[in-house]
Order: C-alpha cells, then sequence, then structure tokens
C-alpha cells in the first residue's frame, strides 16, 4: 500500500470517529450549540440518548428550562422534515406555566421577548402532542395540535373538559373560531369565541378585542350569554340570557399595571319571587405584584322591594388582603332587604383573617341581624333578634357564643317569646359542638291557656340531646273541660341520633295535673300521665304510657305522630264502678253503689281538624243512691265520636240504656231507651230517642221515636195505669181513686205554644173515687145545695170517662173531661154526669205534688157556682 493510500484511508477514519463520537455525545453539544437561537437565560436538555431511524430523529426526552426553572418537559419526542416543513410529534408535554415569566431573563443588557422575534424565529412546522398538560389546570389535559408557517400559526386541541380551535396571523390577530371548556366542578359546558388582538410584548395585556360565550346554567331556562369587549385596558363585561333584551349584569371595567377596576356595575336577578338588583364596584390595587400584594376594595348592594317597601343592603370589603397564607381584610354588611313578606336588617362588622383557601371570619362587637314579617300565612314574627358578636366562622364551622331572642304571634297557637343561648366550638349541622339553653313564654288560646318553657341541651355532631325540659301552663280548657296547671316534664332525655342509614330517636316524658274540672261540676282527680317516645325522628315517632287519676285507671295509651298528626288509642280496664264518683256532676245527687266500668277509645289530634275522638264506654249492672231514692241493674253503654265539637252518639250501634229497678215516689222496672245521632243536633245531623219504656204503678208507659230537631209529635201512651198504686204512692189525704187508665198525649218539644196537642185520658174498667169525709163535710157546710151535690160525690164509681189534655209551654195544663158513673151507696139506677174543664200549672203542681188540696179548691168552686144536683 502506498503512502498516499494509507493517508487517505487515516482521514477517513478520523473523519468517521468524529462523527461517531459526535452523534454520542450529541446531548451535551446540542443544547450549547443552538443556545444563540434560543431566549436569553433559557436552555435545552436532552434526556437519553438520541436515535436516528428511516429519517426520523428519536429523542427520548427533552426538558426546556428559564432561570433554572422547567418551563417544558416532553417525552416520546420524534423529529423529521418533510417539503421544507419541520414535523414535531411528541406523547406527552407538560408545561409549568408559573416559569413563563423567566423568560425574558433579569439582564437589562438583553431586549424584552417579543412575539413577533418568537414568530420570526419559528420555522414552518406540524406540532402534534397526545397529551398536552399545562400545570395547574390539568383538569383540562388534551390533545394538542399546533402548525406554524409565513401566515401565521393553528391552533387544535381535543381534551375531555375541553376542545379550541384559534389562529394567529402574521398580524398578532388571534380569531378564536371555538372554544367549549367545562368548568371544575361543573358538568355545563362554556363556549366562547371572538377576535383578540395579541400585543408584542408577551408581557402587556391585549389592547382590543370582543369575546363573545354561551352557557347553559341550572338557574337560567335558556343559555347565558356572555359578551367581553376592550379598547386600550378599558371595556365592558355583558351577561344576558339569550332570548331578553335585558342584560343581566353590565359590569364596566378598566386595567392598569396598577389597578383593576369595575366601575358603576349593574346586575339585577328577576327569577325569584322577590326580584333583585343592585350595584358593583371593585378595585385591585397592586394586582401585578401578585396576589399577596394585592389591596382589595369592594361595594356590592342589593336593592329589594316588599312588604316594608324599598329595602336598601350594603357590603363593603376593605381595603384589605387576601393571600394564600394571610389575609386581613375588613368587611362590613349594612342596611334592609325587604321581601314579599319579610324584613332583615343587618350590621355585622368583621374581618377575614387566613388564608383565602380556608378563610377565617370574625364577627366584631356590634354584629347584629334582625328579622320580622309574615313567616307564614298564619304566623307573624314580630322580631327575631340575632347578637353576633365575637362570633367566628371557618370552613371547620360557628365558634363562639350564639344567641337568639324570637318574638312572634300565630293566628292559632297565640303569642310566645323564647330565648336560646349557648356556646358553639366548629359547628355546622351533624358536625362539631353546640350546647345551650332555652327559656320562654306565651299563651295559647284554642286552649285558653298561658304557658312557660325552660331547659338545656347540646347537639354533639349528628346527636341532638335534650337533657332538661319543664313546660307548663296555667290551665287548658278545651270543650267541657278545664285541665289545672299541667306541666311536662323529662323523666329521661330525649335523644334525636340524626342520619341517613340508622336514625334514631327516643326520651321518656311526664305530664302531671292537678285536676281536670267539667263544665257540669264533675272533675277528674290529679292526673299523671308517663309517655315513652321511640321512633326515628321528632316528626316520626310512637308512643306508649298509661294515665293514672287515682283511684281511676291505670289507662293503658299508645299511639304515633308524624308531624302532623297526634294519633292514640286507650283502654280503660274494667273496674268498680264506684272509681268514677268524682266524673259525676253534684247537682245530680247521685252516689255511685256497685257495678263494673270499663271503655276503650281513639283519638286524633291535628291543626286543622282539631280534636277527634271515638270509642265506647260501658256500664254493668250498676247501681247508684239517688237523691229520694235508688237504682239497680244498670246496663248502659255509650258508643260515640267526637268531631268538631260534635258528639255522633252511637256511630254503628245506637246509645242503649237498660235499668231494672228505680225507686222513687214509686217502682219503675224495666226501664229501656236507645239514643242516635248528633248532639248538638241539627236538621242535617239529627237525634232520635226511640224504644223507651218503663213498667210503672202496675202498668207501662211507653214513647214513640222522638226525632230532634221535631218535625212529628212523639207519642206517649198510657197503658192501664193503676191508680190506686199512683194515690197510694202520692198519699193525698182528701180523695182516693182506683182502677185502670189509658191515654195518648202527643208531645212537642219545639212546638211555638204547645208542649201536649189533643192528648187523651180514658178509662180502661170501672173506676172509684172517695172523698174524705172530713173534706166532704167542709165543703157540704158552705150551703145547701153544694152539700147536696157533695153526697152524690163521696163515693162514685165511674164506668165511663174521657178527659182531652192540653198543655203549653209555659205549664198551663187543660183539662176537659167528660164522667159517668153512679153511687150505689145512694141510688144505683140515678146516673151521675160530670163535666168540668180544669187549668192547671202543672210546673208548680210537680214542685208541690199536693194534688188533693188543689182537687179541693176547684171542687168547692165548680159546685158552688152550679148550685144544681148533678
Amino acid at each position: 500500500m502506498t503512502k498516499k493510500a494509507k493517508v487517505f484511508i487515516g482521514v477517513v477514519a478520523g473523519i468517521a470517529l468524529l462523527l461517531i463520537t459526535s452523534w454520542q455525545t450529541l446531548p451535551r453539544w446540542l443544547p450549547r450549540a443552538i443556545a444563540p437561537w434560543l431566549p436569553p437565560g433559557s436552555q435545552l436538555i436532552l434526556q437519553g440518548p438520541v436515535r436516528w431511524q428511516q429519517g426520523v430523529l428519536h429523542v427520548v426526552g427533552v426538558r426546556f428550562s428559564a432561570q433554572g426553572c422547567v418551563i417544558a418537559d416532553a417525552g416520546g419526542l420524534r423529529v423529521s422534515q418533510q417539503r421544507g416543513r419541520w414535523l414535531l410529534n411528541s406523547e406527552h408535554l407538560t408545561v409549568d406555566t408559573a416559569c413563563l415569566t423567566r423568560l425574558s431573563g433579569n439582564d437589562a443588557n438583553h431586549s424584552p421577548l417579543t412575539l413577533d422575534w418568537l414568530q420570526s424565529q419559528l420555522p414552518p412546522f406540524d406540532l402534534n402532542i397526545n397529551l398536552f398538560t399545562l400545570t395547574p389546570w390539568q383538569f383540562y389535559a388534551g390533545k394538542l395540535q399546533l402548525l406554524s408557517s409565513a401566515e401565521g400559526q393553528r391552533l387544535h386541541y381535543q381534551g375531555k373538559n375541553i376542545t379550541a380551535d384559534a389562529a394567529l396571523d402574521e398580524h398578532q390577530q388571534l380569531t378564536l373560531n371555538h372554544l367549549r371548556i367545562v368548568p371544575p366542578n361543573s358538568a355545563v359546558p362554556v363556549q366562547l369565541s371572538g377576535k383578540i388582538t395579541v400585543p408584542l410584548d408577551l408581557s402587556s395585556l391585549p389592547a382590543q378585542g370582543a369575546v363573545r360565550g354561551e352557557m347553559q346554567t341550572a338557574y337560567l331556562e335558556n343559555p347565558l350569554l356572555l359578551d367581553l369587549r376592550w379598547q386600550q385596558r378599558q371595556g365592558v363585561l355583558t351577561l344576558t340570557e339569550k332570548g331578553s333584551d335585558q342584560p343581566l349584569a353590565t359590569l364596566p371595567w378598566a386595567i392598569t399595571p396598577q389597578q383593576i377596576r369595575i366601575e358603576q356595575g349593574e346586575w339585577r336577578w328577576p327569577y325569584i319571587d322577590q326580584p333583585l338588583s343592585g350595584g358593583l364596584s371593585v378595585a385591585l390595587h397592586d394586582w401585578s405584584k401578585g396576589l399577596d400584594e394585592t389591596q382589595i376594595s369592594a361595594r356590592l348592594n342589593v336593592i329589594t322591594a316588599g312588604h316594608n317597601g324599598k329595602g336598601n343592603a350594603v357590603l363593603t370589603l376593605g381595603p384589605g388582603k387576601v393571600g394564600l397564607t394571610n389575609s386581613d381584610l375588613n368587611f362590613q354588611l349594612t342596611g334592609q332587604a325587604n321581601l314579599a313578606n319579610f324584613s332583615f336588617t343587618a350590621s355585622i362588622p368583621g374581618v377575614i383573617n387566613g388564608s383565602i383557601l380556608n378563610p377565617t371570619w370574625l364577627l366584631q362587637p356590634g354584629a347584629l341581624l334582625r328579622a320580622w314579617g309574615k313567616v307564614t300565612p298564619e304566623m307573624q314574627l314580630e322580631e327575631a333578634r340575632l347578637p353576633l358578636a365575637g362570633v367566628k366562622v371557618t370552613t371547620a364551622g360557628l365558634s363562639g357564643r350564639l344567641q337568639m331572642i324570637v318574638n312572634a304571634r300565630d293566628r292559632y297557637w297565640g303569642r310566645f317569646r323564647l330565648h336560646l343561648d349557648g356556646q358553639a366550638h366548629a359547628f355546622w349541622p351533624d358536625n362539631g359542638h353546640w350546647q345551650w339553653r332555652y327559656w320562654g313564654n306565651g299563651t295559647l288560646p284554642p286552649l285558653q291557656a298561658a304557658w312557660d318553657i325552660a331547659g338545656n341541651g347540646s347537639w354533639q355532631d349528628s346527636n341532638i340531646t335534650l337533657s332538661q325540659l319543664s313546660t307548663g301552663f296555667d290551665q287548658l280548657k278545651y270543650g267541657l273541660a278545664t285541665v289545672v296547671a299541667p306541666r311536662l316534664t323529662l323523666s329521661q332525655p330525649l335523644v334525636w341520633q340524626r342520619g341517613a342509614d340508622r336514625p334514631q330517636f327516643s326520651g321518656n316524658l311526664q305530664l302531671v295535673a292537678g285536676r281536670v274540672n267539667f263544665r257540669n261540676g264533675a272533675y277528674l282527680p290529679p292526673t299523671v300521665l308517663g309517655l315513652q317516645l321511640v321512633g326515628k325522628e321528632p316528626n316520626n315517632f310512637q308512643w306508649r304510657g298509661s294515665l293514672q287519676a287515682k283511684p281511676i285507671g291505670p289507662i293503658t295509651l299508645r299511639g304515633r305522630w308524624d308531624g302532623e298528626r297526634l294519633r292514640g288509642e286507650g283502654w280503660w280496664p274494667r273496674q268498680p264502678l264506684t272509681a268514677f264518683q268524682p266524673l259525676l256532676p253534684p247537682g245530680l245527687k247521685v252516689k255511685l253503689r256497685d257495678g263494673q266500668f270499663y271503655a276503650q277509645s281513639a283519638f286524633s289530634a291535628a291543626r286543622k281538624q282539631g280534636f277527634e275522638a271515638g270509642g265506647h264506654w260501658a256500664v254493668r249492672n250498676g247501681g247508684l243512691w239517688l237523691s229520694d231514692g235508688e237504682m239497680s241493674g244498670v246496663d248502659f253503654v255509650l258508643p260515640y265520636r267526637l268531631k268538631n265539637h260534635l258528639w255522633q252518639l252511637g256511630a254503628k250501634q245506637p246509645v242503649i240504656l237498660r235499668i231494672k229497678l228505680l225507686s222513687n215516689l214509686f217502682e219503675i222496672q224495666n226501664i229501656t231507651a236507645d239514643l242516635q245521632g248528633t248532639y248538638p243536633y241539627s236538621e242535617e245531623q239529627p237525634l232520635t230517642l226511640s224504644n223507651v219504656g218503663m213498667d210503672i204503678l202496675d202498668g207501662h208507659i211507653s214513647l214513640s221515636a222522638l226525632r230532634l230537631p221535631q218535625h212529628d209529635a212523639a207519642v206517649l201512651r198510657l197503658d192501664k195505669i193503676d191508680l190506686s198504686a199512683l194515690f197510694t204512692a202520692l198519699n193525698p189525704k182528701q180523695f182516693a181513686m182506683s182502677g185502670r187508665v189509658s191515654g195518648e198525649l202527643p208531645l212537642y218539644l219545639n212546638h211555638p205554644k204547645w208542649l201536649v196537642r189533643d192528648g187523651w185520658v180514658n178509662n180502661t174498667g170501672m173506676l172509684t173515687l172517695r172523698l174524705d169525709k172530713d173534706m166532704a163535710d167542709a165543703i157540704a157546710s158552705n150551703n145547701l145545695a153544694t152539700g147536696l151535690a157533695i153526697d152524690w160525690l163521696r163515693y162514685m164509681e165511674i164506668n165511663s170517662s174521657k178527659a182531652r189534655v192540653e198543655l203549653d209551654n209555659l205549664g198551663e195544663l187543660t183539662l176537659k173531661a167528660h164522667i159517668n158513673g153512679v153511687n150505689p151507696q145512694k141510688n144505683t139506677r140515678r146516673e151521675i154526669i160530670l163535666n168540668y174543664s180544669h187549668q192547671e200549672n202543672v210546673f208548680m203542681l210537680w214542685r208541690s205534688l199536693r194534688f188533693g188540696d188543689n182537687l179541693q179548691e176547684w171542687l168547692e168552686q165548680a159546685l158552688s157556682t152550679s148550685g144544681e144536683e148533678p
């Protein structure tokens, strides 16, 4: 081999070795080689080996940093060139926006980075990134495609929560063809489009632009339209419902390097029963220095109109600042808000401290919230006062002293005043701790009562405990009953374990009352009612207990409460009838002697329906002493229903009364009576007394069905009444009668004049009349004619007697009688015919029961005027 050949081979080998060495060391020298074309202070770092395959450069990873901060981190990078365009593909690229501000560097000798310089430095390329992530907005990661040419750049972006199509031309005009973005914690996307003039200096704001948007909200039926326009650092943001001519918000704004302002902004919200409107002003001072250095001043007012006219509430903020680590921002809410039926006034000063991500709201002295108005159509809130001084509010809950004073008046339940005072520690409903005490008083017009209440309790996480309760009434009056000084207390704390999984509610109550007095003078002895409550919540529980009013009871009770209606049942055990002596009015002058009583009842109480009850009472083989007699063998069954103060007696079966014996002036046996209907009665709901009958004076008296209100007469029938038994019981001294009579007396209870009309009484068989000798002699001694007449009447056998009877509602009895008879002691063939009419006030007659004296007086008057022998 010649010397020239050896030199040539050596040069080729050296070049090959140089190329191989350069390729292997490419990650080390390439970043330095391209450094002059990169922004000052930035550098490019290749990670891993570089590989060339079929005209494509494969790079494991590339990092681009500025001032030591990694701006971009790409992986799986492939670079090639085709027809003068660079093709760049990457599996992933992450860009940290916090490092972008360092691109310009801190070297004063270098000019700032400009958009036109960047565009001039970019060669034509197609960039495709399968997963592009921009921190700290990883929520919007997606696939990016960026096309660059001499005419500008074109962007296509496709992600789960964002899609975009935009173009930037060589004149720095950015056209946003389409942008669809889903805000965090929302499923409703926002769609934007428009044009923006991008400034050459990337650190400056766009000089002008117009952006339009559309989004669907849960608050509006139609989409919300956004219109943002600006020129030379000031513009207007307008929000309008699609299809409406009036905007919901108009916010004029201006921005400078030192300040961002919204001045004389206007807003309205007409979509609720109480339309709202107002103004907004905001100023952010030194915003370019970062959030921690930004000073905030703001004013928001709300204008309302309601039952008290127009109201204006103002919220002022600052001046102060908020930060990620520390905040110091004063605020104050003052003014009045008038709703349709409700009003609020507030004077609440305070300060915001701590991190803006978890701020602390501390309410300062003088913080007070007041409210009044109609809570419901029936309830008028006269005033509710909430002193809030010293209360601390954080995301963990409320801490401090919580107070409330309420004065209210309900159309049905009456007026009341309540106080609540307690201490809270990091409390939200079902989280944290709150202990409290309460007291108050009020009136209860439906029951003509005044009441008071006091107690204490606590709320620990989801557990609410009412430890003490004492509430009482001076009285409770309903219908015919008055409960004296009832008081309700806790014999075991009320505990409510809230929660959707296994809610529980339990506790024991005791109600003690002095007496239950009835309007007729009867009473129920001092009463003790014990109840056990078990259920899921205060609006859904069952109760059971017993009622004891010695010697009555105990009465077993059970029922339930569903939040609107109280239902219950009670069982009166079988016990001696004498235990119920206090329940009988003293005016009856009745003393219970023997017998058994038992009962069962069901009841329901609700605000609209009032009190309803139904059941039955039963007396078996009762016996009692009367003021002038006795009664035995009493069987009484009373099925009833009570609703709207109406008693429905005998709903399915009538009220039944059976008495074996009533001994008074004379004995009455086998008394029967049935009662069915409504009391108080009416034309639509009558009351009917039927099956009335009794065996009396060796005969029988019965009464046909009596309907109230009465349309037809009820006929009182006398069947073979023994006059001898009657006169024996009455024992008149002046005269005596024997024999039997029958008759019918039509009774009227609501006739304008008559109680008995067209009644009659006839004899059944022979009647006898005997005058007392002394009375007859006294009458005969007056004159001769009277003496002759009275001799014929000293003893008289009556063959036929017909009497017509009428009685008016003043008690005047009119008796017109025709009597045929003989005096066998004088002449059996001489017929005596007696016609007379008699008037007597039977009310006075029955009070005196002096029939003989009245008859004597009548005979004297009648015979003295006739002067003739019959």
